[in-house]
């Protein structure tokens, strides 16, 4: 039987699986579910709503009492097509004191430091509950952990009210995040043959109205700060991300779609920016514009003096509670009840692109730190 003792072996392996998110990742949810379940943790597979190759792993071990601590994270990973990578991306490197594969930071060592880290703690003698939380497709929307607050609604009264999420934060706490909003417009045009345009109404010409009053909203925006003691940009980003239209260079283009994502700040109805562009487009009187909400991620602001922060400070690089400039899951675990704080080995810095890596001394420390904590939470 595996042991799960050595954090190295758990990382070969995870990396080992290709679970690119908007991939079929249930090989890899099969094997941490009955990693999980080696452990005694009751397992449950929380399939995504309409695609059953992926899932989500709940696992939870302990008695039904008030307390208690939640572990979470993702086990998908972005493309690595066309990235200049050294070695194979999945399959790990060690090199000069580093761990070279695709999520080796973001964030399967975190799961890899975890399942060793419960052969440091008396797993039979919990007194509350410890709650792993695995989700698919966060790198995509945090589609997962949407599914998972879908799924409870609200929570048990036993449930654990405090998650670490062991995003690579280089082992500092934060405890805020912005979110992520992505919405599309599509303006409808009518075709005609371009010799003819007065006989027809372009489409990319409405767009390029749109894209002024984007690129007007966005310096409001960048205008509009907060937060400047925390996050590098204090302000909601806005960025045109794709544009798509016309079909041929002699017809009069009778379609095009604009995809637009921003971030709404800490605090903020992460719909207020999109209903502020919606009635931009309503005063410019174009006909047939939809704008349509396509994905919210939402932000994260968790409250100061959570008792998970006290006992993450004797093992952090800093005591104080920062931001991330990125989204993670808290956001949807905030909406039913659980307050996240954000922690663990690694760089962001180095996540999503080549040679993505994990310090081999951070990853061998990483679980008795989880052990400590689990400890202080759980029994």
């Amino acid at each position: 039987m595996t042991s799960f003792a050595d954090p190295v072996q758990n990382l070969k392996k995870l990396v080992s699986f290709k679970s690119v998110s908007n991939t079929p990742i249930l090989d890899l949810c099969e094997w941490v579910h009955d990693a999980c379940t080696s452990f005694g943790f009751t397992c449950e597979l929380q399939y995504d709503a309409n695609d059953k190759t992926k899932a989500n792993v709940i696992a939870t071990l302990g008695p039904p009492v008030p307390g208690g601590l939640i572990l979470s994270g993702h086990l998908d990973v972005v493309p690595t097509e066309g990235q200049p990578w050294s070695s194979n991306p999945f399959e790990l490197t060690e090199r000069k004191g580093r761990l070279y594969g695709r999520g080796a930071s973001d964030m399967k060592g975190f799961v890899a430091a975890t399942l060793a880290s419960l052969n440091q703690i008396n797993c039979d003698s919990l007194s509350k509950p410890l709650v792993l939380i695995w989700t698919y497709d966060e790198e995509i929307g945090c589609k997962g952990s949407a599914q998972f607050a879908r799924h409870v609604r609200s929570l048990p009264d036993w449930y654990p009210r405090e998650a670490l999420i062991g995003e690579p934060t280089d082992m500092r706490i934060l405890r805020m995040h912005p979110g992520h909003v992505t919405f599309k417009i599509v303006a409808q045009g009518l075709a005609a043959h371009s010799s003819k345009p007065d006989l027809g109404r372009s489409a990319i010409k409405a767009a390029s109205q749109l894209l002024v009053e984007l690129e007007r909203l966005e310096n409001e925006l960048n205008s509009e700060k907060r937060l400047q003691e925390y996050l590098e940009r204090p302000y909601v980003t806005l960025n045109v991300g794709m544009i798509n239209g016309g079909k041929a260079v002699n017809i009069v283009p009778d379609r095009c779609e604009i995809l637009v994502g921003y971030r709404p700040l800490p605090g903020d109805d992460a719909r207020a920016v999109f209903h502020r562009f919606e009635e931009r487009v309503r005063n410019l009187e174009l006909p047939d514009v939809t704008l349509t909400l396509e994905n919210i991620t939402p932000a994260l602001l968790t409250k100061e003096g959570l008792p998970l922060q006290d006992l993450l400070k004797s093992h952090a690089h800093g005591n104080q509670c920062g931001a991330a400039s990125f989204a993670t899951d808290g956001g949807n675990l905030a909406s039913v009840g659980i307050e996240s704080l954000i922690f663990g080995p690694g760089s962001i810095d180095v996540a999503h692109k080549a040679d993505e890596y994990i310090e081999t001394q951070a990853l061998l420390q990483t679980p008795q730190i989880l052990a400590d904590i689990i400890r202080g939470r759980c029994q």
